[in-house]
């Protein structure tokens, strides 16, 4: 009897551990595009911290925008001072959570869509945001994968009226995340 209790208590404890894992990477990368009749922008940042709670779906992303390179040494001049005011505001941040991601067995290797919610902030204005993406278990890696668009008066970025037909009212947003364990 006294067996049975502990290794009930033992498989106990181990799928609470397996449940209550966080999944950190501090390389995920994100990427905007604006196409523009005059001039497409790009630009890729690779310098993103992402963090996943596989206990309950939770999901942050901090973005330092000094990290986007564009093609251009000019365009990421103006990005970050005229722009999104790096200066001033030198992170963007996304907290939200995985729906239904009770429905996800992450201890088995597959590819799965989701959908997340949650608020981002950018350029001191916050907003509501929900996105489709993808989760993909491979062993010990979880991939995050999701492309959505923002509208850059949501954020109260001024564009100047000179290059206002350069620029998209919606910029296309891509992220790629692989995440291991969180190892403390």
């Amino acid at each position: 009897m006294k067996n049975n209790i502990l290794i009930f208590a033992i498989i106990l404890l181990a799928s609470t551990a397996v449940s209550a894992q966080k999944y950190f990477t501090r390389t995920a990368e994100v990427k905007f595009f604006s196409e523009a009749p005059t001039e497409n922008i790009e630009a890729d940042n690779s310098q993103v911290t992402c963090i996943l709670n596989t206990e309950n779906g939770e999901l942050a992303f901090s973005v330092q925008l000094m990290g986007f390179h564009f093609e251009k040494a000019l365009m990421e001049e103006h990005f970050n001072e005229n722009y999104v005011e790096s200066h001033k505001y030198p992170k963007s941040t996304f907290k939200g959570k995985v729906l239904h991601f009770d429905k996800i067995d992450i201890t088995k290797d597959g590819k799965h869509s989701i959908t997340v919610e949650g608020e981002m902030s950018l350029h001191g204005e916050t907003n509501s945001i929900k996105a489709d993406g993808e989760i993909l278990v491979e062993g010990e890696k979880i991939l995050l994968t999701s492309k959505f668009d923002l509208k850059i008066e949501d954020y109260k970025i001024d564009i100047p009226k000179a290059v206002i037909n350069k620029i998209a009212e919606s910029i296309e947003i891509s992220m790629k995340a692989t995440l291991t364990e969180y190892k403390k």
